[in-house]
């Protein structure tokens, strides 16, 4: 059967749709131990600071995949660079479950991370199938998919590992990633890249990329330091909830209830493609900073818990989806590279947010896990300010994101 292309995007409603699922489902890999952290420190008779190593270990790994992988889509053929990646994540998956000390933990907990880069090579590919105008659509419904799955990977883990236990999650995860790389060879088309570069030259080429892509440095300080408020709350949520007495299947209800925030992503896409997006990003971080500050406040009370994940969810997306709809009006031909650059950042900023949440909880406990969270959101606005005229005219320049051809 023929796929009729959307006529909004030019592209096929159901390709654009198996994008987002592809998104969702691979990055789910980076989070499905966050809820069963308690879990998995008790089975390996491990510290909390220990568990918090292998999570950020993961999340390091995720930027070396997109550091490494990533940028192979500006120079390889990208179907079989996201379906190599996906069948990399089984062993990777499947060595995680059979983990039987903290240092293998660590260890496959990084090579998860590197084979979990798959969303950041769809959504270049999905940007650059579809038509100029309607990237802020194609960036929204690929980043619901992406974002969905971060959520309810949360809320699946819980309760799979409240059930069957924590080893038969990843299990679980390693058949997913096979099949959908079956799923994916057979259906979405191949996309050969504008002209063959060798991977060497590639990789060279992400030092300048950063030095003339002023956009892209200042979107990758905002992206990382949102995210690092991020990790640091969801990092240590299972150990906060298990001293009040709840076990995983709790921790991961509160990613269902920030599928809430989903519904902000292609509201913030579109606006993103707008004037002056840097305001979209004040505010995001604002709901941020005051979410950790709901979370401290209310810290016994799973309602305030709640109320304070949706509102953190919301604004990490809103912020998010900001930045990767300006980074995506770059240069076209960069786009992968662009991307990979913006992701390592990103992330790096999430394992910056883990250990120093892990170390804060081991000092100081909860109240002090939120205070780094809150300091990072607020941190993550200074890249927003103006310091002089110029800055302020470039800001407004760059942030405008125009396709440059």
């Amino acid at each position: 059967m023929t796929r009729t292309p959307s006529t909004t995007t030019g592209i096929p409603r159901s390709l654009l749709w198996l994008l987002a699922a592809t998104a969702g489902l691979s990055v789910a890999n980076l989070y499905y131990a966050q809820p069963l952290a308690a879990a998995i420190a008790a089975s390996l008779h491990a510290t909390p600071a220990q568990v918090g190593s292998a999570l950020m270990a993961t999340q390091v790994g995720y930027a070396l995949g997109m550091l490494l992988l990533v940028p192979l889509g500006d120079g390889r053929e990208r179907r079989s660079v996201i379906v190599s990646t996906l069948v990399a994540a089984v062993p990777a998956l499947l060595m995680l479950a059979a983990s039987w000390s903290t240092a293998m933990l660590i260890a496959s907990s990084l090579l998860v991370g590197i084979a979990s880069a798959v969303p950041q090579m769809i959504l270049p590919y999905a940007v650059d199938i579809a038509q100029p105008t309607a990237r802020g659509k194609v960036v929204g419904t690929v980043m619901s998919g992406l974002l969905a799955g971060i959520l309810l990977s949360r809320t699946a883990s819980g309760a799979l590992g409240a059930a069957v236990g924590w080893r038969a999650v990843f299990v679980l995860a390693a058949l997913a990633m096979g099949l959908l790389a079956i799923v994916l060879h057979v259906t979405i088309p191949r996309r050969e890249p504008a002209e063959r570069i060798a991977y060497v030259t590639i990789l060279r080429s992400l030092a300048t990329v950063v030095r003339t892509e002023p956009v892209l440095r200042r979107r990758a300080m905002v992206g990382g330091l949102g995210f690092a408020a991020f990790s640091a709350f969801w990092s240590m949520l299972s150990f906060h909830l298990e001293t009040l007495g709840y076990g995983s299947a709790v921790a991961g209800t509160f990613g269902a209830i920030g599928l809430v925030g989903v519904f902000v992503a292609p509201v913030a896409a579109r606006l993103a493609t707008r004037p002056k997006p840097w305001r979209i990003n004040v505010v995001a971080l604002a709901m941020i900073a005051i979410s950790l500050a709901i979370f401290w406040i209310g810290q016994r009370s799973l309602i305030v818990i709640g109320v304070g994940v949706v509102l953190l969810d919301a604004g990490v997306q809103a912020s998010q989806l900001t930045n990767q709809t300006v980074i995506f009006g770059l240069t076209p031909a960069l786009r992968s590279r662009i991307n990979a650059l913006y992701m390592v950042s990103y992330f790096g900023g999430g394992a910056l947010g883990s250990v120093s949440a892990s170390l804060a909880w081991s000092l100081w406990g909860w109240g002090a896990v939120c205070l780094v969270g809150a300091a990072f959101a607020l941190l993550g606005m200074l890249p927003l300010v103006p310091f002089g005229r110029s800055s302020a005219r470039v800001r407004t320049r760059c942030d405008a994101a125009p396709e440059r051809h």
